[in-house]
């Protein structure tokens, strides 16, 4: 029988090394500034995360992922291999692979993210939320529409989330890079669109100066193996992918320690809920740091 790694709320394979002494987690800091920019902001990119071998063998397990076919498929949260509303185009998407292969599963772990996430979060106790992949292929890649990520998340309050999109393949304008409108995550929570239909859906739902900021968005061109951190109210999303490289890409979304549920009903599909107001916690929701 196959293990379900959600049992496992530690390292599980030798890809990372978690350090032994207080002053191992210097090296992995983030600067006043970096944080600062970020308040400001609302993002902060190119963040190196992930070494060669690292990202060749997240590429190797994601073969696994995309599989219907793989052992454990079944723990996956959610599973589409083309989300895309676009009959012409292709996304692939899935929730829950940390459950299905080590590289997925400690990426969670990797010491210079959760340092990272820690101090974005305000320097509070970082517990997971769940993962995702976004993977657009070669030539027809689809779109993620413009979105705030918690408008999907109000199940769990209050709103004190991250997200972490992390490249598995250079990043670039040519082929649909990661997009974010600066200082949108002080325009409050919005309606949320479809997020893989239309590129602009969005734009019903806000004022004549927010679409203006639309359209002049930042795009995060960065290396394979670097990361880009956002506030869960920053406006962010990707065009398609017309180039002659696949665009292939994880996120893991977390939340501060304390967060709580905010619905009677299952927060991801399969997970056991929570009753609405209990803390959010237990093997499917694993502290990640606690700080030092």
């Amino acid at each position: 029988m196959e293990t379900d790694l959600a049992q496992y709320n530690k390292l599980v394979s030798k890809m990372f090394k978690w350090p032994e002494k207080k002053s191992d987690w210097a090296k992995y800091r983030l600067s006043e500034e970096q944080v600062k920019f970020f308040q400001k902001e609302g993002y902060l990119s190119n963040i190196k995360l992930l070494e060669e071998d690292q990202v060749e063998q997240l590429r190797e397990e994601l073969h696994t992922v995309m599989d219907p076919k793989s052992p454990n498929h079944d723990l996956l949260y959610e599973f589409h291999s083309n989300e895309s509303e676009d009959p012409n185009r292709v996304i692939f998407h899935s929730l829950g692979h940390w459950r299905m292969t080590p590289g997925f599963h400690d990426v969670l772990w990797n010491p210079a993210y959760v340092m990272a996430a820690y101090q974005l979060l305000g320097n509070k106790s970082v517990r997971f939320w769940h993962d995702q992949l976004f993977c657009k292929p070669a030539k027809h890649g689809g779109v993620v529409a413009w979105h705030q990520d918690y408008s999907y998340w109000t199940r769990s309050v209050p709103m004190q989330h991250l997200t972490t999109w992390v490249g598995l393949d250079d990043a670039s304008v040519e082929n649909g890079c990661l997009q974010y409108v600066p200082k949108s995550h002080k325009w409050g929570l919005l309606d949320k669109p479809s997020l893989t239909g239309e590129m602009k859906g969005l734009i019903q739902f806000l004022t004549d100066e927010q679409a203006k900021e639309l359209e002049k968005p930042v795009p995060v061109e960065m290396k394979k193996g670097y990361g880009a951190f956002h506030h869960p109210l920053l406006v962010h999303g990707s065009f398609e992918n017309n180039s002659e490289r696949p665009r292939r890409a994880f996120v893991i979304n977390v939340f501060a320690d304390g967060t709580i549920s905010n619905t009677d009903d299952v927060l991801l599909v399969g997970v056991p809920p929570i009753n609405k107001g209990n803390k959010m916690e237990g093997k499917f929701f694993p502290m990640l740091f606690e700080g030092i």
